[in-house]
């Protein structure tokens, strides 16, 4: 039998008992840094409808040069697209419901209403992030025209690939966005021809670059297939550029950032506190050359280094 030993001083699980615990707020593992809204330039609107105005490209503007004198000036005019193309607004919304006893009994040292509130802002970011580029209509994965398809040469992505990406967006592009583990593709391919990629430090965190041009890592730009492949996406942003742009609501009841609204629902029979949460968004890209994508990137491409 084991010896019973008498404690000369207090333990630590009855001493734990007067102790304070420090806690952490509530962590959303899911959150990502979510660079693609903070790089893009977006646009405020009137009423939640924004109206896409092109100028009919096969009807020539006609110009004359080393115009001598008495010569006829020939006349022209910019012929306009009859039925632009429209953007309403899209919304994420979410309603949160919270015990208001939990809330009146728990709230210390973290503000229960305040940070089921964050969580789920958190999330309803995210899917904003995600929809940026795979919403059906205006996702820019989706968006993109035949002409500025292109396909990897032998699956995993080459310089030559991001090359040829580069010169469907040659006017002043801004980024490109991929998967980590396609960028780490890019970068294992870059390695192997002994051209590693140089960085360049955005919002104080690195970044990979080719050509100048940052790589940036999203996992909203899905993965997929037995083969494991990917895309990656180049645009150039800025309405003055006639790039991509992003769309908002500003001046909403309740607004808490840009295009997000928080407002109070009420309280049920129940003693449920409900609030609404309400993003709205959408994006535009306002010419074809504004962006293009690379397709069947392989990612699961590794090799001996001797």
């Amino acid at each position: 039998m084991p010896e019973t030993t008498t404690r000369a001083s207090l333990g630590e699980r009855g001493a734990i008992q007067l102790a304070n615990v420090t806690k952490t707020a509530p962590i959303y593992q899911a959150a990502t840094p979510r660079w693609i809204v903070r790089l893009l330039d977006w646009k405020p609107l009137e009423a939640g409808i924004f109206r896409r105005n092109r100028v009919v490209e096969d009807k020539p503007i006609d110009v004359v040069c080393s115009h001598t004198e008495e010569s006829v000036i020939p006349g022209t005019f910019a012929e306009y697209e009859e039925t632009p193309r429209e953007y309403v607004l899209s919304s994420i919304n979410a309603i949160v419901n919270i015990d208001t006893r939990v809330a009146d009994l728990f709230n210390k040292p973290y503000d229960q209403v305040r940070e089921q509130l964050r969580v789920t802002i958190e999330a309803v970011k995210e899917r904003q992030e995600n929809e940026l580029l795979n919403n059906a209509d205006y996702g820019l994965l989706n968006n993109v025209p035949d002409s500025q398809r292109i396909s990897t040469r032998k699956g995993a992505p080459t310089p030559d690939d991001l090359d040829d990406l580069l010169t469907k967006v040659w006017k002043e592009p801004s980024f490109f966005i991929a998967n980590p583990l396609a960028i780490a593709a890019f970068g294992r391919e870059c390695t192997r021809r002994g051209v590693p990629p140089p960085t360049v430090t955005l919002f104080g965190s690195p970044f990979l670059t080719w050509r100048g041009i940052p790589l940036i890592p999203t996992d909203k730009v899905h993965i997929a297939g037995d083969v494991p492949k990917s895309q990656i996406l180049l645009i150039r942003v800025g309405e003055r550029k006639q790039g991509v742009i992003g769309l908002f609501q500003p001046g909403l009841t309740g607004e808490q950032s840009p295009g997000l609204s928080v407002r109070f629902k009420g309280i049920s029979d129940n003693g449920l506190a409900s609030y609404l949460i309400s993003l709205y968004c959408s994006a535009s890209v306002l010419a074809d050359d504004a962006i293009a994508v690379l397709d069947d990137v392989e990612v699961g491409q590794y090799y001996e280094y001797k």
